[in-house]
Order: structure tokens, then C-alpha cells, then sequence
């Protein structure tokens, strides 16, 4: 077998494994959009958290999607020895690596402004929803009890919120469910914020992320 040939034959068993990688996000999704309480049924209440959070549905479909015609251009490319599909491989994967490249660079430049942007949104719906929208209250006490925080920057974010007028206490997670969670109790047990704990953990495992990314960057140059 040439080299020629063996780089051939490569290329394509490389892009039919993300064809078909591709094929079973996509069918993932799909399945989840139609029968999602089937998918919660299997993987549990902290599932409909993620679902509702993420819309893990749609996300998957996408990334199925991307990954199908990657694999497609790049298996009937080297197949073909088609110039313009190789071309149009080589184009989407370069693409996909600077939006990639793009996005690290400002999410580690513009964290402050993230969390600003987040703090005009999320907040407000906070004061609003919380309590009162079953759903939104559901996810915030999944999260905030499972990543040990409390609103998205602290325990103000419920400050003249709903809940607050309601109950005259915080949400119990802000003061690390002990009860009554007065706004004394709150200051002293100093449950931080989802948002810089979230930020938190990732740094802790900035080697496991960086080693995925990693891992992904050197698939795509592979490619």
C-alpha cells in the first residue's frame, strides 16, 4: 500500500467515525425534541435541569449536524479525490477551528462583561420569576443546591424579589439550608454566587478542559 493510499484510506475511516458520531448526536436530539420525557425517565431529575438550561436538544441536532457534513465532505472528498469537496472540508473544519480559537480568546478577555450582561438579564428575572414560575424555580434550586451557591452573584440578587416578599427569608440553599434564612444568617454563611463558583470550578479543572480542547484542536488539524 502506497503512502498516498494509506493516507486515502485514512481520511476516510477518520471522517466516516465522525459521520457516524455525527448521525448518533443528531438522532439524540432528535429523539429528545420528540420524547423528552422518555430521556428523563432514563437519566433522572437532574436531567430536566440540564434540558431546560442548556436545550440540550437543539444543541445536539446542531453539533449532529455540523459533525454529518464534515463527514460527509470529508469521506466522499478522499473517496471522490474531489478537489472542491476537499475544499469545502478543508473550509468548514478551518472555520469551525478560528470560530473555536475566537471564542476562547473572548471568553477569557470579556468575563467581566459576561457577568455584567448576566447580571442585567438573570437578575431581574430572579426578583420576578422565582417563586412564582415552577419551572425557573426548579432549575435555580437543582443548581444552586448542587453547585453549593446561591443567585447568580449572591444572596442581594433576591433582595425585593417575589420570594422574599413572600417568605420573608432567602431561598434556603443561601444559607447552606439552614433555616431561617434571614438576611443575617445569609451574610454569615457566605454562599458565593453561581456564577463565580461555576467560574471557580472550571478553573479547578482548567487541565481537564484545556486537555478536551486540546484533544479537539488536534482532531481538527488531523483533519
Amino acid at each position: 500500500m502506497g503512502c498516498f493510499t494509506f493516507i486515502k484510506v485514512m481520511m476516510i475511516l477518520f471522517n466516516l467515525a465522525i459521520f457516524l458520531g455525527g448521525g448518533t448526536l443528531l438522532g439524540v436530539g432528535i429523539w429528545v425534541t420528540m420524547d423528552g420525557q422518555s430521556f428523563l425517565d432514563i437519566f433522572g431529575t437532574l436531567s430536566s435541569s440540564v434540558l431546560q438550561v442548556v436545550n440540550v436538544s437543539y444543541f445536539l441536532i446542531v453539533i449532529g449536524s455540523i459533525l454529518l457534513v464534515i463527514g460527509f465532505l470529508g469521506c466522499c472528498g478522499a473517496q471522490k479525490e474531489s478537489k472542491c469537496l476537499l475544499m469545502m472540508f478543508f473550509s468548514v473544519v478551518l472555520i469551525i477551528f478560528i470560530a473555536e480559537i475566537a471564542a476562547a480568546v473572548v471568553a477569557l478577555v470579556y468575563t467581566g462583561l459576561a457577568e455584567t450582561l448576566l447580571t442585567a438579564v438573570v437578575t431581574p428575572l430572579l426578583k420576578e420569576k422565582y417563586g412564582v414560575d415552577r419551572s425557573l424555580t426548579h432549575i435555580w434550586n437543582v443548581t444552586m443546591n448542587e453547585v453549593h451557591c446561591c443567585g447568580l452573584n449572591n444572596y442581594t440578587d433576591f433582595n425585593n424579589s417575589y420570594w422574599y416578599q413572600e417568605h420573608g427569608t432567602y431561598p434556603e440553599p443561601c444559607c447552606n439550608n439552614r433555616q431561617p434564612c434571614n438576611g443575617m444568617l445569609a451574610a454569615q454563611s457566605e454562599v458565593p454566587g453561581c456564577f463565580d463558583q461555576i467560574l471557580e470550578e472550571i478553573k479547578t479543572n482548567a487541565g481537564v478542559v484545556g486537555g478536551v480542547a486540546a484533544g479537539i484542536a488536534a482532531l481538527e488539524v488531523s483533519a
